[in-house]
């Protein structure tokens, strides 16, 4: 375990170091100790990464801003490997020979439980796959043992090659396991533009197609389906039982997403207190949905490619209430078009939506 002093100075430096614990023969877990009320104070600049054998944890400020009397006492994140003999033969299956880590949390010596969505956490697993994943790498994905025998998906876990690691954010501490999830359609051709999109969106959950095997890459999306797509990759929850709600929210599958998304402001509706669910969803309606959840998130990219909205000639076609959003997207390289348009009022169909959320989950 690390020093609470030295935790204490590498903290308050904000530079952005990396505290790497090298393999020590027989151990199987890796604690970091650091003054508690640290973890409760926002910090500047790049958070600091705790690196094990096993993996490693990006420390974002305000960690522990949703807890109080921290004064005085010290917290000691944990990352070690997970036990596979407790598991399920379900889990087990899953799993297989693949990395299974445990992240913990204590407070003056006493478990804690952690859970904040305003202060995430980046873990990164070592990982090199097998010669069949590599030519299915949309399909790896990070699998969150709930501690009741279900696995859920992390909709952000993905592999990536340049380093050799899968990476995920998480806002509480649990197990979590690599995963290979290869989900194919009927009629989805291997070669299509959009394969690798829509075994990315469905290895994670976020879609299971529309029945009987099938994705209907070319049908065109509508409201409802979208607001769930979006939801389902941010991992935002529906609302198990909504006091308020749009008024044709009706009762199905899409009906606690859209009253999450009326409390949580991603959506005001198209007017009168209607979502218009089953109408098709166009480009600018997409991209103002995605916009509005994103900053609730706090996940906007904050990058800035130059470009501008006055760069295209159909500028004028976007209504008031999507200039914002589609500004900010083409500003920050979201949005590219085609040629020197943006066909905002377009409809979209199931295949480019797939591309959109991947390109979505796919930012750094």
């Amino acid at each position: 375990m690390l020093d609470a002093d030295k935790a204490n100075t590498i903290f308050r430096s904000k530079t952005g170091v990396i505290i790497e614990i090298p393999a020590i023969q027989g151990v199987d877990t890796y604690a970091l100790e650091i003054p508690a009320d640290i973890l409760a104070e926002a910090q500047d600049g790049v958070p600091p990464t705790f690196a094990t054998p096993f993996g490693s944890i990006q420390i974002p400020g305000g960690m522990l801003s949703d807890q109080s009397g921290l004064s005085g006492k010290k917290a000691a994140i944990s990352l070690g490997k997970g036990d596979k003999s407790a598991l399920t033969d379900e889990e087990k299956a899953a799993i297989g020979d693949r990395p299974l880590i445990q992240l913990a949390l204590t407070i003056d010596g006493i478990q804690t439980e952690w859970n904040n969505p305003d202060a995430p956490v980046k873990i990164t697993i070592p990982y090199t796959p097998t010669e069949e994943e590599l030519k299915n790498p949309e399909s790896i994905i990070i699998w969150y043992l709930d501690g009741s025998g279900k696995l859920l998906s992390v909709p952000n876990g993905q592999y990536d090659s340049e380093t050799g690691t899968v990476t995920f954010y998480t806002a509480h501490f649990s197990q979590y396991a690599v995963g290979y999830n290869p989900i194919s359609f009927k009629d989805v051709d291997e070669n299509a533009w959009y394969s690798k999109a829509v075994s990315f969106i469905a290895a994670r959950g976020i879609t299971a197609g529309t029945g009987n095997g099938n994705y209907s890459p070319l049908a065109k999306l509508t409201r409802g389906e979208y607001i769930v797509l979006l939801m389902r990759a941010l991992d935002i929850a529906p609302d198990t039982n909504p006091k308020d709600n749009f008024t044709d929210a009706g009762n199905t599958y899409y009906t606690g997403y859209l009253a999450a998304a009326k409390r949580l402001g991603i959506s005001a509706g198209i007017g009168n207190n209607m979502f218009g669910p089953g109408l098709q969803i166009s480009r600018q309606e997409i991209f103002t949905l995605t916009y509005n959840a994103l900053k609730q998130t706090g996940k906007l990219p904050e990058t800035d490619t130059g470009k501008r909205l006055e760069d295209y000639s159909d500028k004028s076609q976007i209504s008031d209430w999507a200039k914002e959003a589609m500004e900010y997207f083409v500003k920050t390289g979201i949005i590219v078009g085609s040629g020197n348009k943006l066909y905002p009022k377009e409809m979209t169909t199931r295949a480019e939506i797939a591309q959109v959320i991947k390109n979505i989950l796919s930012l750094k």
